[in-house]
């Protein structure tokens, strides 16, 4: 496969993953007092962030995270090794907002990432994936005991004897997808989504199904247009909560647009003067939607969709 010219946000080789030092318990617990270790903290699903005087990743040592927050190494789980430094995610489990250092915030990071130096966000994007499946498997799913970690977080593991069942961290695929007519781009948009705002199909993968599969029958349920071909554009993590996104451009057949599902409010389609006269809002820029539709806009214009006055980007132009 070949390598793409520009990494989506929360994707590169933004840490050393580590992974065979996951089963060292020596190393993990000499790390985890180690002053020179940074953690991680997640708290109700936000990343501490300070904005001013350029937005940043905080990350903290062992001594400031307990300030913070009562943890044990229970509570962490090992990322791998980030700038030569052992780093952990933690998970700060208080009712309210903890008390931090001026400047410092729980941000989304949602909307946060695209402002961050890509290694922080990708850093960051792989602890709130972690913490949030870790949240998800504290019962065995087979027989309800209180599962255990192991592998410094990357396992959670069934006590029970006769049991034993183990649980390890998961991702969902989801296919996203920009069909064109070659002149028109195919938007769609939720109901629940800020007015005038569309974005590309999307859709999980199911099993036994491919990504190409999906890709088809994901666009026929949501618009009823049949697509007749697809290419691989790039992927993106994206942790809201555990998704991995796979980009795909395709190629229309028919373009007449029904809603089978009724899962869309709306879809359209959308020429390159619509995208830069700003109609319709486009998705965030640090979404893989985003990237499709202006990559599929400067291809045929020669310019960047981003650098058009009249584009409206979510949320941070409009």
């Amino acid at each position: 496969m070949q390598s793409q010219p520009l990494r989506n946000v929360f994707a590169g080789p933004y840490v050393d993953r580590s992974s065979g030092l996951r089963k060292d318990a020596a190393w993990v617990e000499a790390s985890l007092v180690d002053p020179g270790t940074r953690f991680v903290p997640v708290w109700q699903h936000r990343s501490l962030l300070r904005m001013l005087p350029e937005p940043a990743a905080v990350l903290l040592g062992r001594a400031a995270v307990a300030g913070v927050a009562d943890f044990a190494a229970a509570d962490t789980i090992l990322l791998g090794r980030f700038e030569g430094a052992a780093c952990f995610a933690v998970e700060l489990d208080t009712a309210g907002p903890p008390t931090l250092a001026a400047g410092a915030e729980f941000a989304d990071l949602r909307l946060a990432a695209g402002l961050l130096p890509a290694a922080e966000a990708g850093l960051l994007g792989y602890a709130r994936a972690m913490v949030y499946w870790r949240q998800r498997h504290r019962y065995c799913g087979a027989c309800g005991t209180v599962t255990v970690p192991q592998q410094a977080g990357h396992v959670m593991s069934c006590p029970r004897p006769g049991c034993g069942t183990e649980a390890f961290p998961r991702i969902d695929p989801a296919i996203i997808v920009l069909v064109t007519d070659g002149e028109r781009a195919l938007l769609g948009r939720q109901a629940s989504w800020p007015a005038g705002r569309y974005s590309t199909i999307a859709g999980f993968v199911e099993p036994g199904e491919s990504f190409e599969d999906a890709v088809v029958r994901e666009v026929r349920e949501e618009t009823g247009v049949e697509v007749v071909e697809a290419s691989y554009q790039s992927s993106q993590p994206w942790p809201f909560p555990s998704s991995l996104m796979i980009g795909f451009v395709a190629r229309a057949g028919a373009t007449a647009i029904s809603h089978p599902d009724g899962e869309l409010e709306d879809a359209r389609w959308f020429t390159r003067d619509d995208l830069a006269s700003g109609t319709p809002a486009l998705p965030p820029p640090q979404s893989i939607s985003f990237r499709l539709i202006a990559e599929w806009y400067q291809q045929a214009s020669g310019r960047r969709l981003e650098d058009e006055p009249g584009a409206r980007l979510w949320p941070l132009r409009r």
